[in-house]
């Protein structure tokens, strides 16, 4: 929008000079609008990154987690509570003990001694869990990244799909000004002149469409860090620079360095510090207690004193016992489990990111340029009369296709690149 901005501002600036001034404005006009290009904002993908991991929403959920682990880490570490006991008895009632004369009263202290270091295992609970949280925050950066990275590649094949279709656009005006040179001469039919404008038509709508899809993908981008608007004009990047590939085996062999794996391992030792505490809940805890009695009859204080002790507690928990070594060994078969699907995923974006590969090197190097070859001689004949306007505007869709299959198969290696390299935690070797 820019620039259109600045050409109208040429064009009448320009219709105001005389004759000797249109060259100067034309020069100073041209510097203004470089200059606009100039300071145009270009993102790479790095920052794209960095912007998410900073800025994402979905990560500031965990510094809540980890303020709210630091609290329960606090009353993991308390004591047991103490308690006041009040009791009154024998008083408001029938004959000698309607009123307090006869009234027995006592104040007592009590608590509780916790047997079997159910308080270290508490705390133990708590940072095992602190250590969970830290892994999965990392599973979300790692999930993060790689989205990010995702819609940025489909940033940047829009882009290759913007100036392709400008590409056909201007194939068209080329068609259409070959076909009107040969309808002058008397060698082509006007309804090819008018297929040929409808043709340009077409080009127009499908340029309107893909700049328009551009501007919907760069603004899902920006949503990875909040923003409501574009602020940036481009993304930077080869969408053909496709890298080198390990072999299949070492790349299944670094799937242990993925965060999603590493989660089940901090999940086991926190089911181990669950089991911990539930094996320190089979040692009963002694209740104690300690006060003083008076009684309003005798007029004498004494001391009491008392404990208790639950019975079988051994017992009654070994159900707790139980659920709780089921859940630390259905932990690591689901870790197997997640390995297995992990590998499969591997293998298949392993598989398609070397057919999408071999696909665009193919495209690249020998189908592209033939079939440029081919229209180039296809127009010239054309022109020559020896080729119908169907042979030539064939030639010319068949580059256009091979062109857009290009960006498609580059985009898919790419992308398929990303899920490679959240898979194992590892970039892939450029």
């Amino acid at each position: 929008m820019a620039l259109n901005t600045c050409e109208h501002r040429k064009i009448a600036i320009l219709r105001c000079v005389t004759p000797q001034l249109k060259y100067i404005a034309f020069l100073a006009l041209s510097l203004f609008t470089f200059n606009v290009y100039a300071f145009e904002k270009q993102l790479n993908l790095q920052e794209a990154i960095q912007w998410t991991l900073k800025q994402n929403p979905e990560l500031k959920i965990f510094d809540f987690k980890q303020t709210a682990l630091t609290g329960q880490e606090q009353t993991a570490s308390l004591n047991p509570a103490y308690e006041l006991e009040v009791e009154a008895e024998n008083f408001a009632g029938s004959g000698e003990f309607n009123a307090f004369d006869s009234a027995e009263l006592t104040v007592a202290l009590s608590s509780v001694i916790e047997m079997g270091d159910k308080r270290s295992a508490r705390i133990g609970l708590v940072s095992k869990s602190r250590a969970l949280l830290t892994a999965e925050k990392e599973v979300s950066a790692l999930n993060l990244m790689a989205q990010v990275t995702e819609k940025y590649v489909e940033v940047l094949a829009a882009q290759q799909r913007v100036i392709l279709a400008e590409n056909a656009l201007s194939l068209a005006q080329e068609t259409l000004e070959i076909v009107s040179q040969r309808n002058r001469a008397g060698a082509t039919p006007e309804a090819e002149v008018k297929r040929s404008k409808a043709v340009i038509a077409q080009a127009n709508l499908t340029l309107q469409s893909e700049q328009k899809r551009l501007e919907y993908l760069k603004l899902s981008l920006s949503a990875y860090w909040g923003e409501t608007s574009v602020s940036f004009s481009r993304v930077t990047g080869d969408l053909f620079q496709f890298g080198n590939d390990s072999d299949f085996s070492s790349l299944f062999a670094k799937l242990e360095k993925n965060p999603a794996i590493q989660v089940y391992a901090s999940e086991q030792r926190l089911k181990e510090a669950e089991l911990q505490l539930a094996k320190t809940e089979s040692t009963a805890n002694i209740k104690w207690s300690v006060g003083v009695r008076r009684s309003q009859e005798a007029n004498d204080t004494a001391l009491v004193a008392g404990f208790s002790l639950p019975l079988f507690a051994e017992k009654r928990n070994s159900g707790a016992i139980a659920s709780a070594l089921a859940e630390r060994d259905q932990v690591a078969i689901e870790k197997e489990a997640t390995k297995l699907r992990f590998r499969n995923h591997l293998l298949r974006a392993y598989s398609n990111r070397k057919q999408a590969i071999l696909t665009a090197n193919s495209l690249k190097q020998s189908v592209i340029p033939m079939l440029e070859d081919a229209l180039e001689d296809t127009q010239e004949a054309y022109q020559k009369g020896r080729y119908g306007y169907l042979d030539y505007v064939s030639a010319r869709q068949e580059l256009l296709n091979a062109r857009r299959t290009l960006i498609d198969a580059a985009s898919a290696a790419l992308i398929y690149g990303a899920e490679i390299e959240k898979l194992t935690n590892e970039a892939l070797s450029l």
